[in-house]
């Protein structure tokens, strides 16, 4: 009894040690975290707790993302390391129960020509290790870490692939876009080489003037194959996210997309929740933790219980039939002397790698802060921008269509029709880029704020 009683005073006393300490999850995040701006909100209503489909409300889109989520193999993969952590998991909590091992053994012996002796044993034993200070507690811990972590990875991998799918689409729809801009205005530019070849010889254009105009509808056309070739290998990019071979995608049009307008980033706590990598690096740090916990406590004892039992007919010198039953229990306390140096060491880097690990998760958190932060930007950027190329472009149609007036009535000359119509077409192409750039913006606000659980 007063054993126990200084066994467990002494676990009490270790206890202080932090062997036996839980981690604490992370309840703060730095000071304005998203901005000055956007931090001060108190509204807790998170863009990123939309599910996927509420976001993108293309019906060709969402078959994309389906089967990208069941098919690539970025995510099979991710779902595999899933199981290979939940298995260890039930490994170290396994650990807690005794190991038995079932040895049968027999032999035959003869000396000088004697009749053959026989002796056989039939024995099962059992090791019971008693976690008084905390190596089995802290293992388990750890590997139950280890499985959080591998779950957000997981998680992670799915908001990424979701947000790649989209990305990629949307990419596509805008090439689609392009190219139909670049395929009429080499129609309406193969017009202006006969117009212009029938001036010339008319005598109203010089030659000049015609081989400038048949060398722009020459540099329209290498555009439109550039496209094409863009086109090609996007959507090959997106087969590749389906795990599938190349083929052709099924699509929507860009004009029709509709995409959320009103965003709400929610509290910079909200972070710590949401976030994949956020919560994956915690997990890492959890993990970095209990690996420190367990440092210490490979300073103290290992007690373990273990004993056999079973059947055998050999008792020392004698052979006797049939067998007896055999049992033996034997206690042990392994108690670490010649090796203190070398678990110093341990300690210390286990101590070394949670401080990494605690750094590298206030980078994640200060990484998220400002993807947020810059994505808003990029998004309310582009919707400024929009309304500028509607009116550049409104404007440089009027210009386009003047220009060719008066130089059919000779009051203009043939470089002001051909600087009108390419920057026309510049201005057509670079508004189409600009629309993918707001809804791009969009889907990295999505990511940014942790969406794609759902």
């Amino acid at each position: 009894m007063k054993k126990i009683i200084l066994m467990s005073a002494a676990a009490i006393t270790l206890s202080s040690c932090g062997i036996y300490k839980k981690y604490q999850p992370a309840t703060t995040v730095p000071d304005n975290l998203y901005g000055e701006e956007l931090s001060a909100g108190t509204d807790t209503t998170n863009f990123g707790n939309m599910s996927w489909k509420e976001v993108f409300t293309d019906p060709c889109l969402q078959t994309l993302i389906d089967s990208a989520l069941v098919r690539n193999t970025d995510m099979q993969t991710a779902y595999l390391k899933v199981q290979e952590a939940e298995a260890a998991l039930m490994s170290a909590r396994l650990s807690y129960l005794p190991s038995f091992n079932f040895t049968p053994q027999g032999t035959l012996s003869s000396f000088d020509g004697a009749k053959a002796s026989k002796t056989y044993s039939i024995p099962v034993a059992a090791s019971w290790e008693i976690d008084i200070f905390g190596k089995l507690t802290n293992a388990k811990r750890q590997a139950k870490a280890g499985y959080e972590q591998t779950k957000e990875y997981a998680q992670a991998v799915k908001t990424q692939l979701v947000a790649g799918v989209a990305n990629t689409y949307y990419t596509l729809l805008m090439l689609d876009a392009q190219y139909a801009i670049a395929v009429e205005t080499e129609q309406a530019w193969k017009e202006s080489v006969d117009v212009t070849r029938a001036m010339k010889e008319a005598g109203m254009v010089t030659e000049a003037a015609l081989a400038q105009t048949e060398a722009t509808y020459f540099s329209i056309r290498t555009t439109v194959l550039d496209l094409r070739e863009q086109i090609n290998t996007t959507q090959n990019t997106l087969c590749l996210l389906l795990a599938d071979v190349p083929h052709e995608i099924k699509r929507g049009t860009l004009e029709g997309q509709q995409m959320p307008e009103n965003f709400s980033v929610g509290i910079p706590l909200q972070m710590l929740s949401n976030r994949p990598d956020v919560r994956s690096a915690e997990m890492s740090l959890a993990q970095a933790f209990y690996g420190t916990n367990a440092a210490r406590a490979a300073f103290y004892p290992t007690i373990t219980l273990s004993g056999s039992g079973g059947w055998t007919n050999s008792a020392g010198a004698m052979i006797v039939n049939p067998g007896k039953f055999l049992f033996s229990a034997v206690a042990s306390l392994t108690q670490p002397l010649f090796n203190r140096a070398a678990n110093i060491a341990q300690l210390r880097i286990a101590k070394a790698q949670q401080e990494e690990a605690q750094l590298a998760f206030q980078q994640t958190l200060l990484n998220a802060g400002v993807e947020v932060n810059e994505a808003l930007e990029q998004y309310q950027t582009a919707r400024e921008k929009a309304e500028f190329y509607t009116q550049q472009v409104a404007s440089l149609q009027t210009a386009a269509s003047s220009t060719q007036l008066l130089m059919k009535h000779g009051s203009t000359t043939y470089l002001e029709v051909l600087t009108a119509q390419q920057t026309l077409l510049n201005a057509q192409l670079t508004q189409v880029a600009n629309r993918v750039a707001e809804i791009q913006s969009v889907i990295t606000l999505y990511q940014a704020l942790g969406g794609g659980r759902m």
